[in-house]
């Protein structure tokens, strides 16, 4: 049986938005692995790139700054490689309802251009698609498994489905093969922590190593589950590099924790600031979900993933990098 880690060698792989969080940990990982890499960001400032994410990696992977709406781009972009990422999106819930047209172009009709672009210049490239959680919106039952009803609460979740849908379809119609992961709250090195646009453990975290209060909204009872980055990572490599994955997809997940008590973890391994319960704000509490924990049971039972970094672990491991770099990232 080949390894996992033998598979990318000295295959050719597009990352796109790969000097953002997951894209540019990914990009790092797949260089060590002797993969010749090349990332395609816009580097627009709302949307999470960041190019001291490649940070000691500039001579080894290639960085081509354009934008997944750009046909053309993407056209030239797939021509001669062996696997495609494709991490960019616009992930904000909060931005996907103040501005659902920008939602829509980079999510959906993006999508489509990379989709395009795979189809008449490269149909047998095999392609990753990152997709979220979200798409289920309020649990019916926890944990969350991958037959749970879809009924995302924000503009961002149904452009997520339909954009699983317009890959699952082109592997259905064209033959490309397409492999899906729904992700959950990922957290580590890298992720964007400037605001809470992106994900709230960033923010947090921002505030926490700063001294400052972090706010909790509602009662804190909410349950979330995290995945450390480097998990992340391997569950990636781990499918893609699976021929009876294709065409399926697949939820992340870990066991849950109350964001109280992860705000109560925070001060504890960071031995300053403080947090609070807040009430929601309206603009919040119109797309909150309430708990959710996902059911990684089928990844896990099929190819033997599971979360092997522990909560305080990783985030001690995520504090630290912060504490050195936090000037880089705010």
């Amino acid at each position: 049986m080949i390894a996992v880690s033998d598979i990318y060698r000295d295959k050719h792989v597009l990352i796109t938005g790969g000097a953002g969080f997951i894209g540019s940990n990914l990009a790092r990982c797949l260089s060590g692995l002797n993969a010749h890499v090349t990332i395609v960001d816009s580097l627009i400032p709302e949307y999470g790139g960041n190019v001291f994410n490649l940070n000691g990696y500039e001579e080894r992977v290639v960085l081509n700054i354009a934008d997944v709406r750009d046909q053309y781009s993407m056209n030239y972009l797939v021509q001669g490689k062996d696997y495609l990422f494709n991490l960019a999106g616009q992930i904000s819930h909060t931005d996907s309802m103040q501005d659902p047209y920008t939602d829509l172009e980079i999510n959906v009709r993006a999508q489509l251009s990379v989709l395009e672009a795979c189809r008449k210049y490269n149909p047998k490239i095999q392609i990753f698609l990152a997709s979220t959680r979200q798409i289920y919106g309020k649990q019916v039952q926890l944990p969350v498994n991958e037959s749970h009803s879809l009924n995302p609460v924000d503009v961002n979740g149904i452009n997520k489905i339909a954009s699983e849908h317009y890959h699952l379809l082109y592997h259905r119609v064209y033959g490309i093969p397409i492999t899906i992961l729904r992700l959950t709250n990922i957290y580590g090195p890298r992720m964007r922590i400037k605001d809470a646009r992106q994900t709230f453990i960033g923010w947090w975290i921002n505030q926490i190593i700063q001294g400052k209060t972090i706010r909790v909204f509602g009662d804190g009872q909410q349950l979330r589950d995290f995945n450390y980055i480097d998990d992340v990572v391997e569950a990636i490599l781990l499918i893609t590099s699976k021929a009876e994955a294709v065409g399926n997809f697949y939820n992340l997940g870990a066991e849950p924790i109350s964001l109280l008590e992860l705000a109560r973890l925070l001060v504890e391994l960071t031995g300053k600031g403080s947090f609070e319960t807040v009430p929601f704000p309206p603009e919040r509490k119109m797309i909150d979900i309430g708990s959710y924990y996902g059911d990684f049971s089928k990844i896990q039972n099929r190819f033997g993933w599971y979360p092997v970094t522990p909560l305080r672990e990783g985030l001690q491991r995520t504090l630290h990098y912060y504490q050195e770099n936090l000037l880089r990232y705010l």
